[in-house]
């Protein structure tokens, strides 16, 4: 009798854990992790630089930094002032930027140009890339002594100096993304009849943006080293000069605005390439996006 009973009260074909089960809710797919950085906005670079203003303004609140081994940020912020209620400040500037624009651009436009007869010609290669490559092997601040003796002392030499920097890291990235371009694209274009100036155009040149803006961020960093340097050669007007006539004089704080200034200009220029970069680069899928 008991026998039946429980036979009855477990029908066949129902296993003993369905009943456990059954209250369980089915389980959804799992979120995938997401492995990348994910976009950043150009405030989120901020966050380094504002971190490195308060562990300076910190250290010398708190004496860890002597004044004598660096200006407090806001003697800094007082003496940039100063320099700006008696005019030095902008008399010096526009000089800087005037050579670093200058030296930018000649320096960028032939690193491009180089590039291209290098990177889209076999003769080209042969001629441009071997001295480009014993360039890139001599510091540019090396040839200075043989600039002022071919160019003199004054803006020619600064300029060209700047322009002979930059154009080493713009030819150097543009070349390789240049060869690097897939060659089923090549291909393509051979079969559709492009001509040559239509495949630098549709082909080339978009397959080596990536490149040369890897390039022109490179070089604007470049520009603005070179500058520093360059000021400081009997120079009579500029943030260099600025710097060095401080130096003479001992006063740390003008200096420290010079290396700020430098900085900022740095940061606005590199973040002005990154936003170029990310328009004319919108059609690529990438980490960042």
């Amino acid at each position: 009798m008991t026998a039946t009973v429980i036979g009855r009260a477990r029908p066949s074909g129902v296993r003993v854990g369905s009943a456990r089960s059954a209250g369980r809710q089915p389980q959804g797919p799992r979120r995938a992790r997401r492995l990348a950085p994910g976009t950043s906005g150009p405030l989120f670079r901020l966050v380094g630089p504002l971190l490195l203003l308060a562990a300076w303004a910190s250290a010398s609140a708190t004496g860890l930094l002597s004044a004598q081994t660096l200006s407090a940020p806001w003697t800094v912020v007082r003496a940039a002032g100063d320099l700006f209620a008696d005019g030095r400040l902008q008399d010096n500037l526009s000089p800087s930027l005037v050579r670093s624009g200058l030296g930018l651009a000649a320096g960028v436009a032939a690193g491009l140009a180089l590039a291209l007869v290098a990177g889209l010609s076999r003769w080209g290669e042969a001629l441009v890339d071997g001295p480009l490559q014993v360039k890139r092997s001599i510091p540019t601040l090396a040839l200075i002594p043989l600039a002022i003796l071919w160019l003199g002392i004054g803006e020619p030499m600064k300029v060209t100096l700047i322009a002979l920097a930059v154009l080493v890291p713009v030819y150097v990235t543009t070349h390789a993304a240049l060869r690097g371009v897939d060659a089923r694209f090549v291909e393509l274009a051979e079969s559709v009849g492009l001509s040559r100036g239509a495949f630098v155009r549709r082909v080339a040149l978009p397959g080596a943006l990536p490149g040369f803006f890897t390039g022109l961020r490179m070089a604007v960093t470049v520009s603005w080293l070179a500058l520093v340097v360059v000021e400081q050669i009997n120079a009579t007007s500029g943030i260099g000069y600025l710097m060095t006539q401080a130096r003479t004089y001992g006063q740390t704080d003008v200096i420290v605005v010079g290396l700020v200034l430098y900085g900022v200009f740095g940061l606005v220029s590199d973040t002005a390439v990154r936003w170029a970069e990310r328009r004319a680069l919108s059609w690529r899928r990438s980490l960042a996006r």
